[in-house]
Formats: structure tokens, sequence, C-alpha cells
């Protein structure tokens, strides 16, 4: 699970597949008196993160209740997050026999034929996705692909396949969306799309942006560079595709140059506030200076976003005074909060550490403001102790902080994560089991407590079952991915792991899954592998904990 330290996990939509045929014949129906009895079975089997089990029980539910398609549906979706596709395609014959077909089980239908090897017969089912009128069919196609191949090599290969027979519908949403895909799967069918696409749409700016992405993965900056510049004065069209335009400039590692583009025509709050980050970024204390002082101009007004703005970008310069006096100048609402906050740092950066804590204490034992700033005040004291590397202060601002606040989940989550930074792992674990005994189904507690298991226990069938648990709530989260392959890894089951690396790769290019897969490749004995995703990671960040421990455990030099 990369850096599992983030606070909430992103939100992704649980696309699974579903069978076209049903697998072999139960030995007996149950009786319907036994659906009580499976469902309550799947359910603690579900709770307790034991998909195997579940995925039984719910087809015994199933069967039980032919023509309860929603329980034949989740039946389906269980047994897939398993990986038994044999019971999915049982369950999916009964769903089907219990509902009208539509796209989406179409979609799901496809996807599962790929699951089982029978691609001739799943192409023709998302030809027929993609010819349908309803753009949804399209969408269901898309998924399909993105569920259905383990492995991205095969998911590429049909989509170059979906290309040469013309099966992509004549719109242009689609077709971002096919290069999309096609630029995370590698291999040259993005080239491919991006050659159709221009021709299908040659005057169109996104069109343009996605061949400045495609020269960025290839690694042509230059030509990236060359691609945008040419669609700049696009930016003036809209908010979002300036928006855009800035957003490729700073993933080519250019922030100045996103700054630049952000400052094309009307500004408000938000741009302006981009393009502050963005100099920040950018470390351009010149240009940021000058944005301070046209922003300063206009701070005649009591504009709460504004001059909170303004006392960040004053902070950053370390005009520590400015900043200040902006932030006891901010009205009130939400600003006023973050300023109160702001203020406290901004005294422990001029030195006057007694200041910094009076004031957050001072935040902390007030009344009159809402417990979640009080809160706030005991983890921002606990995070400038450990800037002053005082550990033990750190420690007791937690513990003070839980005290008013008892088992509050941020607090929680953060204490947490010092104790996993100084290797006390049974800390860590009974913090995050804290929160699990309040929100039994936090996704962020159980990948964090599921990795942590696995990557610095050997208790890794329990890790299983907690990481199990949270890909049931988001099975196609980068980090859950990850946190999966990685526990798969170290219970010997290289294989999988590997496919579920490679996946969570292809989802999200961070440094932690790119060192599970190579440790992963090296472990198997494909080390020419191995180094090139070490080189990748180490380009993402070179100081990357995993991967400094891949390195030393492997002895592989990137």
């Amino acid at each position: 699970m990369p850096d599992w330290s983030r606070s909430a996990l992103r939100t992704a939509a649980f696309i699974v597949a579903f069978a076209l045929a049903a697998g072999p014949a139960a030995a007996r129906e149950p009786a319907p008196g036994e659906l009580l009895g499976a469902t309550m079975a799947a359910e603690f089997a579900l709770q307790a993160g034991r998909l195997d089990e579940a995925a039984d029980a719910y087809l015994r539910a199933a069967r039980a209740a032919p023509d309860d398609p929603a329980l034949s549906e989740r039946a389906t979706r269980i047994a897939l997050l398993a990986n038994d596709d044999e019971r999915a395609g049982e369950a999916l014959a009964l769903w089907k026999r219990s509902a009208p077909s539509t796209l989406a089980m179409r979609g799901i239908e496809a996807t599962w034929l790929l699951r089982t090897g029978r691609e001739r017969v799943a192409r023709r089912q998302l030809v027929a996705l993609l010819a349908d009128p309803d753009p949804a069919g399209w969408r269901h196609a898309l998924a399909a692909i993105s569920a259905g191949h383990r492995e991205p090599e095969g998911a590429a290969r049909l989509v170059r396949r979906l290309v040469d027979a013309g099966a992509i519908p004549d719109d242009l949403q689609a077709w971002l969306a096919f290069g999309g895909l096609s630029q995370q799967l590698g291999g040259d069918i993005s080239a491919r799309i991006l050659a159709e696409v221009m021709q299908r749409f040659p005057d169109e700016p996104r069109v343009a942006l996605l061949r400045a992405s495609k020269l960025r993965t290839d690694g042509d900056l230059e030509g990236a560079r060359e691609a945008l510049a040419r669609v700049e004065d696009q930016a003036r069209l809209s908010p979002e595709l300036r928006l855009a335009i800035a957003a490729e400039y700073d993933a080519l590692g250019a922030p100045a140059e996103s700054a630049r583009v952000m400052a094309i025509g009307p500004q408000d709050t938000r741009s302006y506030g981009l393009r502050a980050s963005l100099l920040v970024k950018a470390e351009d204390r010149e240009a940021l200076g000058a944005l301070y002082a046209e922003l300063r101009e206009q701070a005649a007004s009591p504009d709460p976003g504004w001059r909170l703005m303004l006392g960040q970008i004053a902070e950053y310069l370390e005009r520590h005074e400015d900043a200040l006096e902006w932030y006891a100048s901010v009205p009130g609402g939400e600003p006023r909060r973050v300023a109160r906050l702001r203020t406290a740092k901004v005294l422990h950066d001029l030195g006057r550490h007694d200041d910094a804590f009076a004031a957050l204490r001072a935040l902390q034992g007030d009344a009159a403001v809402d417990d979640e700033l009080r809160r706030d005040a005991y983890l921002l004291e606990a995070e400038l102790h450990k800037a002053d590397d005082r550990l033990d202060a750190e420690a007791d601002a937690y513990a003070r902080g839980l005290g008013a606040h008892p088992d509050d989940g941020a607090l929680l989550y953060s204490r947490a994560l010092m104790w996993e930074r100084r290797d006390d792992i049974p800390r860590a674990e009974a913090d995050l089991r804290r929160i699990l005994v309040m929100e039994p189904e936090n996704v962020a507690a159980l990948n964090a407590l599921g990795y942590t298991l696995a990557d610095r226990t050997d208790r890794y069938r329990e890790a299983l079952e907690l990481i199990d648990r949270a890909r049931v709530a988001e099975p196609d989260n980068a980090a859950i991915v990850d946190s999966y392959g990685w526990v798969l890894h170290r219970l010997g089951r290289n294989a999988e792991a590997l496919v579920e690396l490679r996946r969570a790769w292809t989802l999200m290019r961070d440094p932690e899954v790119a060192a599970h897969v190579a440790q992963v490749l090296w472990e198997m004995g494909r080390q020419d592998e191995a180094r090139e995703y070490f080189r990748k990671a180490k380009e993402l960040d070179p100081d990357n904990r995993s991967l400094r421990r891949a390195l030393e455990s492997t002895g592989a030099e990137p």
C-alpha cells in the first residue's frame, strides 16, 4: 500500500465482471429455509475478510432465492473479487434468469469471458457494446477491458484489435478515454489511438493535450512542451481547458510554466491560489513575490479567502510578520479557522516556540470554537514537536488530544503513523484497531492495518483478511490493490502478486508500488525487469522507505 500515512484513500467505482454461462450444477438445490442462514453466513464471512467463504455462502443464498436478482448479482461480485470465476459463472446464470439484460450486464458478461480466456466471444460482445447508441455502452466496454484482463499486455492487445476493427465510436470522449487507458497499459497501441484521434478531431484542443501526454509518457519531454505551446492560446476558451493545459505542464515537471498558463485570462481566488501553489512548487520566489504584490493591492475588502491566501504566500516568502497580520485580519468562517492554526505555525517558524504552543493550548481549551478546530490544534502541536525532534512531547500531544477527544479517528490515525515511524508496530496496531472498533468498515484503517501486518510482521493470513475487507469496499483503489499484491507476495504467491502489483502500477504511478513490483520480479529471477522498476521508483522518490528496504533486501542497483 503506497504511503499508508495518507489520511484518506481515493474512492473508486466497484467494477467487476460476471459470468455468461452457469458452472457445474450443484449437487442439490437448497431449500428456501436455508436462505437466511446462507445470507448471514455470507455477511459474517465478508465482514471477517474471508472472501472464499463469502463467495460460497452468497452463491448458496442465491440458489435458495433464484428470483432475487440483487442477491445473485452480489454473489457474482463477491465471487469475482475472490477470483472464483466458476462460482461467479453460476451466480450470473441465476442473475440473468431473474433480470432483463442491460448494458451493465452485457459489459459484465464481456469481462467474465475475458477472465475465463474466451476472448473471441468477449470481443464480439464488446463490439456490440461499442456500437450501442447509448454512450454508456462504450463506458461499460472500457470497464470490461480494464477488469477482464489481468495482464496489461492482454488488455493492450484487445484494444488494438478493437481499433483495427473500427469498433470505437466516433465520439471524442470515447477516443480520449481509450487513449487514456492505452497510455496506462503501455505498448504501442497508444500511438495508434493518438493518430486516429488527431485524424478524426484535428481542431480539438483536448487532442493536443492527449498528444502531449503521450509524448511525456514516452520520455519526449521537449516534444510534449512543443505540443503544449501550440495549444496555449486555447487556454482562454474556458477555465477547465486552462486548468487542463496547466496540469499537463505540471506533470512535465514544469510548475512555473503551469503557473504562467494559469495567469492567462480572467482570475479569481481559485486561479490565484493555484498560481501561488505552483510557484511555491517551482521555488520561484521572485515570481511569487510579484504575485504577492499584485494580490496585496486588491485586498481592500475583508474577503476571508483572499486574506488567508495572502497570509500563506507571505508565510512561504518568510515575511512572517506580514503573515501574522494577514492571518489576524481574516474575519471569519473556515478561512479564519485555518488562519488561527497557521498563526501558531508562523510563531514556531519565528522561533517563538513558547508563543506558538501557548496559542495552540489556548485553542485546545477554547469552548467557543468547534470540536474540529480544537482537535486540529492537538494535531498541529504534535506535528511541531515532531519537527523539533521532541518525541516525548509529540506523544504527549496525542495523549492529551485523545484525553480531550476520546477515540477521535484523526488523532488515532496520526498517532498510529507516529508509532509505525518509530517501529512500534504493536502500538500502531492498537490505535488502528481502536478505529475499527468504532468504524468496522473504515477502509483507510483496514488497509493500513492489513498492509502493516503484511509488511512488518509474519501474520499474513490476518493481513489478507483485513485487506480483503477493504477490497470489498474499494476494489479499484490502487493503494488497496498494491496492499493485496504485497500480502500475496508475503504469502509466497509471487505469480499472483505480480499481476496485482502491476495492476496497481497501471492505476497509480507511485514509487512504493514500483519498488514492490521490482522486488517481486527480482525474487522471481527477472532481474533486468526488476532493475527497470527500481529505476522508475528512484526517479519518483529516491528516498522512499519501501524503495530503500527493497534495494537492501535484494542487493540490486537500479
